[in-house]
């Protein structure tokens, strides 16, 4: 697979990015307290650049909860998502949204997708299938988002649609018809 088609399988926005950064997904795994899964599986952590570890690296295990280093994705900035990247930024908690899918096999789950639009996250739990969550952004990685705003930002100014005038004639059914006579 070119790098093209998986642009496209991973991020919603049709344009190219025009900024990647590597990054390294760390994942928690818990014991659940259900009959119908063994595990609980979410997202604790982003590390920036490309870690030397092998995917799914045990980094730590305690009692009852494991945590994994899952692997590295590129985390991609495109030019039309500065205004949700901005409001990210300006939230005060900035973070990036991992999006992971069940493999049925081991390991089991991918990670799909990081990112740092709010809405490009959101969009990955329409399916359902896929477990999304957010994790604080680093230091290294804001201050990439932030420097990608200030090159690319364009304020779009906001133009509030007018609605047509209804005219009363066409909403109207028709003329009244007089007893006894047909239509």
């Amino acid at each position: 697979m070119g790098a093209e088609f998986l642009d496209r399988e991973t991020s919603l926005n049709a344009a190219p990015a025009l900024s990647r950064m590597s990054v390294g997904v760390v994942l928690e795994r818990r014991q659940a307290a259900s009959p119908w899964t063994d595990y609980n599986w979410r997202p604790v952590a982003i590390l920036p650049g490309q870690p030397q570890a092998q995917p799914w690296t045990v980094l730590a295990i305690d009692g009852e909860a494991a945590t994994f280093y899952a692997g590295a994705v590129d985390l991609m900035l495109h030019r039309t998502e500065t205004g949700q990247y901005r409001d990210n930024l300006a939230s005060g908690a900035p973070s990036l949204w991992v999006a992971l899918r069940t493999t049925g096999g081991e390991p089991p789950l991918r990670v799909v997708a990081v990112t740092a639009d709010p809405a490009e996250g959101e969009s990955f739990t329409q399916a359902g299938d896929d477990l999304v969550g957010a994790v604080p952004m680093p230091a290294a990685v804001r201050d990439m988002v932030e420097a990608f705003v200030v090159e690319h930002h364009v304020e779009q100014p906001f133009f509030k649609r007018e609605r047509d005038r209804a005219d009363p004639e066409s909403l109207a059914h028709g003329r009244p018809t007089e007893k006894g006579k047909g239509r």
